[in-house]
């Protein structure tokens, strides 16, 4: 039993260290990058451990990648940040917004519970995938209706907007994405797990 605590903290610190690789590697990537679809990719690592740890690491991943999100968006001044960060002032206001928070981490908590429930209904490569497309939908459909709903004012988007917004080249891409790195990672993943 306190083997396979020890092993569970160790993949979860893994899981944080990957989090954090990716989101520098991404940042640096990037500027330099000549596509006009830049996917998220943080979610994946988060995905991936809710598959693997279970419900409770897989939301504190979420939880990470959340905070993540609003260190990044407090140290990196862009026309979205203050989207992400209470500390951003509100474009037309001197403050920044609570609702921040909810936007930057509750759909992140949740890709980190949802697709380890996903999974427990095909434990397989078909579940894995399917558990990558709802994590990566949830990142996807709850960020952009919690921006639209708490900073509608602000962005001047329509309904219409929004869904367009929600099927874009980089939705599309991060589906496609984690879809099939979950499905090659989690089999061997779990494998490597039970025979440990």
């Amino acid at each position: 039993m306190k083997k396979s605590k020890a092993s569970d903290v160790a993949i979860l610190s893994i899981f944080i260290a990957i989090m954090v690789v990716v989101q520098l590697l991404s940042q640096i990537i990037y500027n330099v990058w000549p596509l006009p679809i830049v996917p998220t990719l943080l979610h994946i690592p988060v995905i991936i451990g809710s598959i693997v740890l279970g419900v409770r690491k897989g939301a504190f991943l979420g939880l990470v990648m959340g905070l993540i999100s609003v260190i990044n968006s407090t140290i990196v001044t862009l026309p979205s940040s203050f989207m992400f960060s209470p500390l951003q002032p509100v474009p037309g206001t001197n403050h920044g917004s609570i609702w921040a928070l909810v936007i930057a981490i509750v759909p992140r908590v949740l890709v980190g519970i949802l697709p380890a429930l996903v999974y427990r209904l095909a434990q397989n490569r078909f579940g894995a995938g399917l558990a990558a497309f709802v994590g990566t939908a949830t990142n996807t459909l709850l960020v952009l209706s919690f921006i639209f709903l708490f900073f509608h004012d602000v962005t001047k988007q329509t309904f219409g907007a929004l869904l367009a917004s929600i099927i874009t080249g980089n939705s599309i891409a991060e589906v496609i994405i984690a879809v099939i790195l979950t499905m090659a990672i989690v089999p061997a993943l779990s494998k490597a797990r039970g025979n440990s």
